[in-house]
């Protein structure tokens, strides 16, 4: 039963609760009744047999002594143990009765094996995975690197979660498996630790830095020379948006709070030999062998082959489940630190809002791990948010410091062009044979798939995983002397994931760390996916710290675009050692911001993090909003904090509504529009008609000026234009050349998406008005044009034209909640089922305020379209060492079931702005509790 909510409507807490509920079930039995067919029944018993039990006990084999499980009115449950077994044991217990299916389906993404479940459709997607081999690395991890602290807590959340599942059928576990068993006999297998390990390389796959950017890049040179293509990938605005360590370096403070210096101590890793740390020049500016391997000196033609290969690996890339969004640059998050010098409670106030996919259940759960007394044997008291799949808490507070989370965005990946011979590949020292594995997928309803997965030094070869890459192009990738081409370059990929790590300890020593040394030895640990960590502890102190395997590359290269294999001087060097990556300590401004943006200005720091940063238009919006607030000596408080992450503003509207207000509007229709923009303060909320006609402008302007000039493999898949030849430069005189191109990439990732990076593109070029980019071919509704104000007049007339279609023509009656709609969709069946089965797993739309780069980041991509596509997955402002004052919220709800009460009870909450509270102490807890159960040995 999806609503259409707008996010500033009124509240009514409780209201129709029960009654939905109810419906909800109702829907759901009427759905497995169609789907069942043959005069089979089911029963709304039937569809409830999965809700698990929260009240009374129940026996758990292999605990040492009781578990207490306490759940709250939304169903967030508080677990009290007596050692860390049992508690870990009782965490996988609840997960797995609130979100087994999730948890069922990821670990099958994470090893390739969603043709298990699904069949056939997956075959492709499971051959990607297994050629990644995520599954492969974790093993390896538990097996040799992780503590055997680690292991044991993983193995206990394993046999509670198996404790769970023991004699229960799929429909016992979950009504999708009532409806996956109309067409397949699958039956859930027992959980392991290396399920839980593998979910890691999931999230550090979509956290991975810039390797669609390199990708994009390379795309780009069939249509783009080089000036063109640096046009769209501007330096970092270090003048308009501060860094997160605006004075650079790392700067550790004492753990006293006071001065600042150079931590000591190596984590071991390869160091940097000074030379190869720098940043270096940019390969695609041209200067020392093998530096532009995707490029063309002319440009506009680039290489054919390269081309085919990176197409049909960004095509793969949008097939791979997101499992935490599109990749890109709304990927990202906000979290923010301020000192108690600056609050109104004199303590510290941490807030933290990570943007992802939006889910149904969300990819977090919230709970807290509570030992009755912290000791030796039970060493835990810590609450947050989880992973379903996965002990510990991933991001929240213990009863000592909290800790957030933000994407650092490190560029951890390069692709290497890899020349394939008959026996092997070409490296530095001649030909070498690939490393080379068969893996068999096993197909719901077909017969077992086998693959071949082969390697080289670098990593595994991607290209292999399309008929389309058997052949490549006629021409070399490189300015370069370059081995012969054969039947052409296969694409390999380097990435810190693929080998094994020791980020499974680091959640846990995060979680039991008690001051600023404790957590800095958590993040040393914390190396894939790379993180800004910011911190505050109950004496006061803040900080951050970078973490991560962070590659030292040649000089000459810094990770724009794909590098040459055969060359050994192009390899990394190393990683940058823990003690020289980025952290700060009680600063005197008495803040951090941390929102993806720059994390030191380049020029002081030696080395290299990646030249694909966010370009900062939150995270300055956030400093702003700070400062405003302290520069008289104003303190901040939690509701402060609240308001700051719902903050609506649009930097791109502020820069460019001047502009389209000063362009002469003959038609009284546009006319009409175009005074919706007058006196608007350039915030986005659900219901402003401002809103919605600007960003409507903005996509036009986008498309217009960049898009259509843009090669297919960028564009929406199946928009078409009439386009010059690839292989030709220069304009097309004569139209009968033209040749008729249709998009190739999801609506989701395809370009330009709107995002920030657009942001400081159009920045650059407003006061050149007549620069190429602004020339748009006549259309049905405007004359061709050359300059700046005829291209925002056009994309004036076409967003009125577009939004008359969508709205009405009635301008007063505009919204930009009703264009910009978030649906919850249940991440398998609800995407791919049949649609009686989505409509009930689904939930929305509702109408959102925010936008692409606003602090409320509801991203949207503006080449597909106005639909929200990420989101802040959870908010939380903590109030330090006063945790039961601290606020939180989930996107949806506690439970994964779609009948329950707590499936989305905390959405519509969400979309306004809404904190719950937090209960920490057990007082808090126990007056908060609803439903009480005790797990018994």
């Amino acid at each position: 039963m999806p609503s259409n909510t707008t996010a500033s409507s009124a509240e009514k807490p409780g209201k129709k609760k029960g009654r939905r509920a109810r419906l909800i079930v109702l829907a759901l039995v009427l759905a497995l009744i169609a789907g069942v067919g043959g005069g089979a029944y089911w029963s709304i018993s039937t569809v409830r047999a999965s809700f698990p039990q929260t009240t009374g006990t129940i026996k758990l084999k292999g605990l040492s002594g009781p578990v207490d499980v306490k759940r709250d009115e939304n169903g967030i449950p508080q677990i009290y143990a007596d050692s860390d077994e049992d508690l870990f044991r009782a965490q996988g217990f609840v997960h797995a009765q609130d979100r087994f299916w999730e948890m069922d389906v990821r670990r099958h993404v994470t090893a390739g094996r969603l043709s298990e479940m699904f069949g056939s459709g997956q075959v492709e997607t499971d051959a990607f995975l297994r050629t990644l081999g995520w599954r492969r690395v974790a093993q390896k991890e538990y097996d040799s690197v992780l503590s055997a602290d680690t292991k044991k807590n993983l193995q206990a959340y394993a046999e509670g979660v198996n404790a769970y599942l023991d004699g229960k059928e799929g429909k016992d576990l979950s009504v999708e498996y009532a409806a996956l068993g109309l067409t397949n006999d699958y039956r859930p297998e027992k959980w392991t630790p290396v399920d839980s390990v593998a979910w890691l390389k999931a999230m550090a796959w979509d956290l991975r830095g810039n390797m669609q950017d390199e990708i994009d890049r390379s795309l780009m040179t069939s249509r783009l020379d080089e000036k063109q293509i640096k046009q769209l990938y501007p330096a970092y605005p270090y003048e308009l948006h501060q860094p997160v360590l605006p004075d650079g370096g790392t700067r550790n403070g004492k753990e006293d709070g006071g001065g600042s210096s150079s931590s000591s101590g190596s984590d071991g890793s390869a160091g940097s030999d000074g030379s190869s740390g720098a940043s270096g020049s940019s390969p695609s500016s041209g200067g020392s062998a093998g530096r532009n391997p995707g490029g063309s000196s002319s440009g506009g033609g680039g290489d054919q082959g390269v081309q085919t290969q990176l197409s049909a690996l960004s095509d793969r890339l949008d097939v791979i489940p997101a499992l935490l969004g599109p990749n890109g640059n709304g990927i990202g998050s906000n979290s923010w630190v301020v000192s108690g010098a600056n609050t109104t409670t004199g303590k510290p106030l941490l807030a933290n809002d990570p943007h992802l996919a939006p889910q149904l259940p969300s990819i977090w759960a919230q709970m807290g791990l509570h030992c009755r007394a912290v000791s030796a044997k039970c060493r835990y008291d810590v609450a947050g948010f989880t992973f379903s799949g996965m002990p510990g808490v991933v991001i929240g507070h213990n009863q000592d410091i909290a800790w957030g989370f933000t994407n650092l965005g490190a560029d951890v990946t390069d692709l290497y062009l890899e020349q394939v011979t008959p026996t092997g590949y070409r490296s530095g020292r001649g030909v070498k044979p690939f490393t080379v594995r068969d893996e068999t997928i096993k197909v719901a309803g077909g017969s077992p798939v086998t693959i071949t997965v082969r390697e080289t030094e670098h990593g595994p070869l991607l290209s292999d995983r399309s008929a389309d890459l058997e052949r490549v192009g006629e021409r070399a990738p490189v300015s370069i002397p370059a081995p012969d081409r054969g039947h052409g370059y296969g694409v390999a990929l380097r990435w810190t994931a693929l080998d094994p790590g020791k980020s499974m300890d680091a959640v846990f020593e995060l979680d039991r760390a008690k001051d600023f040394k404790g957590f800095r030895a958590a993040a040393k640990h914390f190396e894939v996916p790379s993180q800004n960590l910011i911190y505050a502890d109950t004496k006061g102190n803040i900080g951050y710290q970078a973490p991560g395997k962070i590659p030292v590359r040649a000089k000459g290269y810094d990770g724009t675009m794909p590098v040459p294999g055969w060359n050994p001087a192009a390899g990394w060097k190393g990683y940058v050692r823990f003690d020289e990556l980025p952290s700060e300590y009680n600063p005197k401004r008495g803040y951090i911001v941390t929102a993806n943006q720059a994390v030191v200005n380049a020029d002081k720091y030696p080395y290299l993090i990646t030249k694909d940063y966010g370009y900062g238009s939150r995270s300055q919006r956030i400093n702003d909003l700070i400062e405003s607030k302290v520069k008289d000596g104003g303190k901040i408080s939690t509701d402060d904090m609240r308001a700051m992450q719902m903050d609506n503003s649009s930097e791109i509207a502020k820069l460019l509504t001047p502009y389209l207000l000063k362009i002469d509007v003959s038609d009284p229709y546009v006319r009409e529009a175009q005074k919706l923009l007058e006196g608007w303060d350039y915030t986005q909320e659900p219901d402003s008609g401002a809103a919605a006609y600007f960003n409507a402008v903005w996509r036009n302007v986008l498309k217009l000026a960049f898009g259509d000039k843009l090669p297919k493999e960028l564009r929406v898949k199946g928009e078409c234009l009439n386009v010059r030849p690839a292989d030709q430069t220069g304009p097309v005189d004569d139209l009968n050349k033209l040749v008729r191109e249709c998009g190739q990439r999801d609506a989701d990732s395809a370009q330009p998406d709107g995002g920030d990076r657009w942001f400081e593109v159009v920045r650059g070029l407003l006061k050149d008005e007549k620069s190429t980019w602004w020339s748009s071919p006549q259309s049905r509704r405007n004359e061709a044009v050359t300059t700046r104000d005829g291209l925002l007049k056009h994309a004036m007339v076409d967003a009125r034209w577009e939004l008359t279609a969508k709205l009405g023509k009635d301008v007063s009656s505009w919204s930009w909640g009703r264009l910009h709609q978030l649906t919850l969709r249940n991440q398998t069946l609800g995407t791919e089922g049949p649609g009686f089965l989505r409509m009930a797993l689904n939930r929305g739309p509702w109408n959102l305020g925010g936008g692409e780069a606003a602090v409320n980041a509801t991203g949207w991509n503006a080449a597909g379209g106005y639909g929200v596509i990420w989101v802040p997955s959870m908010r939380m402002v903590v109030n330090v060492g006063d945790w039961d004052k601290s606020r939180w919220i989930n996107l949806t709800g506690a439970s994964g079931h779609a009948y329950s009460t707590h499936y989305t009870d905390q959405t519509e909450k969400w979309a306004k702005g809404e904190l719950l509270d937090w209960a920490y102490g057990k007082q808090a807890v126990d007056a908060a509790t609803q439903d009480a159960l005790v797990l018994r040995p």
